[in-house]
């Protein structure tokens, strides 16, 4: 159950970071309410999560698949290009992601 908390945290959390941008300086209510009920979400979702997972893991997952979500999202949303390095570092962090999940050090 900590995995669905950390997945619904983590697309919480990158739904109001590509949000961000259409809140032009939170200067439009709309759009600002989303991206503030979406942090909202994510830190409740987080809490869930971290009743069965440890702090650190749930934060560095958290963290590393919310990157990858954030970028995949504003490239296509915005149609944002990256240079292959980033994509590149995008498969760094995922790589490390899939160590975490494969350590030792925590349960599912």
């Amino acid at each position: 159950m900590s995995w669905l908390f950390l997945l619904l945290g983590v697309a919480a959390e990158a739904m109001s970071h590509v949000a961000l941008k259409e809140t032009d300086g939170f200067t439009k209510p709309a759009a600002s309410a989303f991206v503030l009920f979406g942090h909202l979400a994510a830190f409740v979702f987080l809490g869930q999560a971290m009743k069965g997972m440890p702090v650190g893991i749930v934060h560095a997952l958290w963290a590393g698949l919310a990157i990858i979500t954030v970028t995949l999202l504003s490239t296509v949303i915005y149609r944002q290009h990256l240079e292959l390095t980033t994509w590149f570092g995008m498969g760094l962090v995922a790589i490390g992601i899939g160590m975490i999940n494969l350590s030792q050090g925590h349960t599912h």
